[in-house]
């Protein structure tokens, strides 16, 4: 009996500590790495970017706050960026070489190793809300083109003719890569919105949305929707939301390469994100990622000028970042 009391209150305290180590909830967001000037953007940009995170990472946190699923607050923020005309996603996602906007989306959640994406969609709204529908309704992980969008109309999903993604900025960006025959400028990988969660239950999800890259041709698809390279979450290990140069990405398994350094190799989240950035900067690629573990430990790392940033945690820190040397 005696034996029974002490192992019961063992127990109790272990628990107890292990709530007290962990972050109760973690909400990490990326609107996007790449080339970025500090002179080039005015304040009332910067004022704008961060606006639209913090919006974002509130949202997050209310939900957060009020026991929400990892899953649900990811489509949620992420749908906040989806529907700015500010990142390349969404609204705001690049043009084709054809003159139209295509984009992908992926969803994974940690605790089921359950997975949906979308890729080449036209006309789906929300994309982040079409590769949940995949992932939670449908026996596959990844839909494309046309067939997406005839599933997202039978899920309710809102459908939007293809001009609601155009905005000026974007293109003109394809005007002058198509007037100096150039097949992509650096600055136009920045944009891609991602999100990762540590829920109350000790629940991870991440989710990545893009519009891809400016003049791709011949049905280009990136990271973005490719479980594993951009999209990746474990609640063995971390929830994993990447951006950048995609192709490179998917060349290294990027995502998935983080969480096996850690299962593997025992690299923390923050020590295997560096480490696979230093690949990717081996290759010649660029971008970033943002990654939290089962612990709540974060990381957010870039090889680039910038990468839009912001987490905030249940303990009551909070950031919000574009520039390298921001902080």
């Amino acid at each position: 009996m005696k034996t029974k009391s002490f192992l019961f209150l063992l127990a109790f305290v272990l628990g107890s500590f292990l709530g007290h180590a962990r972050e109760k909830y973690v909400i990490v967001i990326h609107g996007g790495a790449g080339v970025m000037s500090k002179e080039r953007m005015s304040e009332e940009q910067r004022i704008e970017y961060k606006a639209k995170l913090n919006e974002a990472l509130l949202l997050g946190e209310d939900m957060l706050k009020n026991g929400a699923a990892a899953t649900d607050v990811v489509v949620k923020v992420i749908n906040i960026l989806e529907d700015s005309p500010l990142f390349n996603a969404g609204k705001g996602a690049v043009f084709t070489h054809d003159g139209v906007n295509e984009l992908d989306a992926s969803i994974m959640e940690g605790k089921t190793l359950n997975a949906g994406a979308v890729a080449g969609v036209r006309d789906i709204k929300n994309p982040i809300s079409a590769a949940r529908a995949v992932m939670d309704k449908s026996e596959h992980v990844m839909l494309s083109g046309i067939g997406a969008s005839e599933f997202a109309k039978q899920q309710g999903l809102e459908i939007v003719p293809n001009k609601y993604f155009y905005t000026e900025s974007r293109y003109q960006s394809l005007q002058q890569l198509l007037k100096q025959e150039r097949e992509r400028e650096k600055k136009d990988n920045m944009g891609t919105v991602g999100c990762v969660v540590l829920d109350t239950e000790g629940n991870l999800c991440a989710g990545t949305s893009t519009g891809g890259m400016t003049n791709k041709k011949y049905g280009r698809i990136g990271d973005a929707p490719i479980i594993g390279a951009g999209t990746y979450a474990n609640n063995l290990t971390c929830a994993v939301s990447c951006t950048g140069h995609g192709e490179y990405y998917i060349r290294l398994g990027f995502a998935r390469d983080i969480s096996a350094m850690m299962e593997y190799k025992g690299l923390s989240v923050d020590e295997a994100c560096r480490e696979e950035i230093n690949k990717l900067s081996a290759m010649d690629g660029t971008g970033g990622v943002i990654a939290v573990d089962a612990e709540g430990n974060i990381a957010l790392e870039f090889n680039t000028s910038g990468m839009f940033r912001g987490y905030i945690t249940a303990s009551g820190k909070k950031d919000i970042a574009i520039f390298k040397d921001d902080n």
